[in-house]
């Protein structure tokens, strides 16, 4: 086990060591045995709406599981007919998922994105612990509120709303949301 080079936000997960990051899945395309690319996810086609998009997907708690984010969040939103969404729904999900996996380092991200009501929700949920200390709580709290200052503007700028608060029994963790109009 080693230290990551990107510290962590929360001063608790900071002094915990971290796990080694994870390493790709799959060998580079010209180290595989098996010459088949990678299955593409199946998204519904374009025309069929049915309820509106709704897609959950879990990532691990790395920084650059936010590449990983943005290429779903683009894909899918790309796939359902909502592709003025992309720019900003994909600068949303890159910032929250850094932002979420510096929070709580090693731990799975949950990935949440649905379009009702005229409005694309994104939901981020990761495993960081409420502290049972106030002013670590306050700290924790003003650390992830300044660290997603991108995500305000850009969610500002889009007449959206967003926020952070601690996950409803029996989960335990914080929810990032955020509510893009259209």
């Amino acid at each position: 086990m080693h230290s990551s080079p990107i510290a962590a936000l929360c001063p608790a997960a900071a002094e915990t060591r971290m796990p080694v990051p994870f390493t790709h899945p799959y060998p580079h395309p010209t180290l595989r045995t098996n010459p088949e690319p990678h299955p593409r996810p199946y998204l519904r086609p374009k025309g069929r709406s049915g309820r509106g998009l709704s897609l959950s997907f879990t990532l691990p708690g790395d920084i650059r599981s936010a590449f990983i984010g943005r290429t779903v969040v683009a894909a899918a939103l790309e796939a359902h007919g909502l592709t003025p969404y992309v720019w900003p729904a994909t600068h949303v999900v890159d910032e929250l998922v850094a932002v979420t996996a510096r929070m709580s380092p090693g731990k799975e991200l949950y990935v949440s994105l649905r379009h009702r009501d005229d409005a694309v929700r994104l939901l981020v949920w990761d495993q960081h612990p409420h502290h049972a200390d106030p002013d670590m709580a306050t700290l924790c709290e003003t650390r992830r509120r300044r660290a997603l200052w991108l995500l305000s503007a850009v969610v500002d700028d889009w007449g959206g709303e967003w926020g952070a608060g601690e996950a409803d029994p029996p989960q335990r963790g914080t929810k990032s949301w955020v509510r893009l109009p259209r």
